[in-house]
């Protein structure tokens, strides 16, 4: 276990700048001209990353895992007929085994312009893939009732065929409703590339996008006289809120500069999807390949810009290995626990669980659990950055902190689904609300769930060290997510603790 979160020496100034104004095309004007301007200026004070407030608008994701799952289970139920080797009863785990390819393949990721054709060859190599390894199996447990190439070949076609035409008419159904109810966006750059932008979604209903403005990010001396202008996160913001935007275009990587990376804060808030377009052509320019399966605007390149981690299926996993483990830890654990209960009781009186408000994922709080190490009253616990050191403390509380044992009761956190075993320590609302202010990217750590450990405990950031250093160690941590870095934290983790218990560092 590591230790809990200990006073940091606040290094570092940070923080992001306001958002430029906005410029557009003649069509974009006359929607932006809806867009009022702020009454007073309006301080931003330091909040926590919160979760969309609003739903996100269906990606159609449902209906093509349904055409995916559809074209398995009628490649399997004709394939299976009487006298052939195909069992009816594969039909369900083929289905899951193709839409899990799919997801791999990226085949479920949103797209503005999808289309079956393009996605035929990821479809049948997939198709091809399920079907070898099912004829691999079948000839394992049942040489007599192999397939043969004949009938390989014939399953793979009539997947493939059925697949793309699954997603063909998803794909034709969801044109037509994007005609129909376009959703509002913001198209978010500097110059014309954003207007060039902004005038293709406006002539290209089918895309389903409805330009109501531009943020343009350029400086304000910048931006073209007599055109509205969105100057600050206030405006925008309003703009947001007044034309339900669902989407924001940029036309270049959100962290090119200062002014457009504080924008992604603001439309993650309110629950927009985020794309990047290519209005300039540079993967033209220099040579780049655009990502499969390619995307594009009108001509434009285009790629959906997705929150890390983005695996679904691997926080899931995540999930049942935190609750297993740490349920299975709470049993092991419990003599421990116990024991240390007991001494607190007998040395520092009544009151063994100590509980505290921490704040945790998309800035919810909840009441993080330990042992009584200090006997403080609730403003103290609240608003004091330590108590190490504190002469009130007894040699049992000192001995818990040290050990890290005080911190054994947020295994029941962990059960609870309060916390992970891995991730960015918790911390008091009180010092989230201060050092949000002065640290940057300090709030992005709450885009996943806190943990008891984690990568910046394991690399001696804990006590009085910086918390710039530890946020940076926090994001790095949530952007290059997997769970066997998870698995090789918890192992340093216990290797630090033993090596603790043994009388080392």
């Amino acid at each position: 276990m590591t230790m809990d979160s200990a006073p940091a020496r606040h290094t570092g100034q940070g923080g992001t700048g306001p958002a430029g104004g906005t410029a557009g095309t003649a069509a974009v004007r006359r929607s932006v001209t809806a867009i009022h301007p702020p009454r007073r200026p309006r301080a931003d004070p330091a909040r926590p990353l919160a979760r969309p407030q609003r739903a996100r608008r269906s990606d159609g994701v449902l209906p093509l895992l349904t055409a995916d799952a559809l074209a398995a289970v009628l490649a399997t139920t004709v394939l299976s007929a009487p006298g052939t080797a195909v069992p009816p009863a594969a039909a369900v785990p083929m289905a899951v085994l193709a839409a899990a390819l799919h997801a791999q393949a990226g085949l479920y990721r949103p797209r503005l312009a999808p289309s079956a054709l393009l996605e035929l060859p990821a479809v049948a190599g997939r198709a091809a893939i399920l079907w070898c390894a099912f004829a691999t199996v079948v000839a394992a447990t049942a040489p007599g009732g192999a397939l043969g190439w004949p009938a390989l070949l014939e399953a793979v076609l009539l997947q493939t065929v059925l697949t793309c035409a699954g997603r063909g008419f998803v794909n034709q159904l969801r044109r037509r409703a994007a005609r129909r109810r376009p959703a509002s966006a913001l198209v978010v750059g500097p110059g014309a590339g954003a207007s060039a932008v902004a005038a293709a979604l406006h002539g290209r209903p089918e895309y389903g996008l409805r330009p109501v403005g531009l943020a343009d990010t350029a400086s304000p001396e910048e931006g073209g006289g007599g055109v509205p202008v969105l100057a600050t996160h206030e405006d925008i913001r309003r703009a947001v809120i007044q034309n339900s935007v669902r989407h924001a275009v940029f036309t270049r990587p959100p962290e090119a500069d200062e002014r457009t990376a504080s924008l992604v804060r603001l439309f993650h808030d309110h629950g927009c999807r985020l794309w990047l377009a290519d209005p300039a052509g540079t993967a033209k320019v220099t040579g780049m390949r655009v990502a499969q399966p390619a995307d594009q605007l009108w001509g434009y390149a285009v790629q959906p810009l997705l929150p890390r981690p983005s695996r679904p299926v691997e926080r899931w996993v995540k999930r049942a290995i935190d609750g297993l483990l740490a349920a299975l830890a709470l049993i092991a654990a419990a003599p421990v626990m116990g024991a240390c209960a007991l001494a607190v009781r007998v040395s520092d009186g009544p009151g063994v669980i100590f509980r505290q408000e921490r704040v945790g994922l998309y800035g919810r709080s909840f009441t993080l659990l330990k042992f009584r190490t200090l006997r403080a009253d609730e403003h103290e616990s609240a608003t004091r950055w330590t108590v190490a050191g504190d002469n009130r403390m007894s040699p049992i509380g000192s001995f818990l902190r040290k050990s890290s044992l005080d911190e054994l009761p947020q295994l029941w956190n962990v059960v609870r689904g309060d916390m992970s075993l891995v991730g960015p320590r918790p911390e008091r609302p009180f010092f989230v609300a201060k050092f949000s202010t002065v640290h940057p990217g300090y709030e992005a750590r709450h885009r996943m769930p806190v943990g008891i450990t984690g990568l910046a405990q394991i690399n001696g950031l804990r006590g009085d060290t910086s918390i710039e250093d530890r946020a940076r160690f926090d994001n790095h941590y949530i952007d290059t997510w997997s769970l066997w870095q998870d698995l090789w934290i918890l192992a340093r983790t216990a290797a630090s603790f033993f090596r603790f218990r043994l009388g080392g560092s």
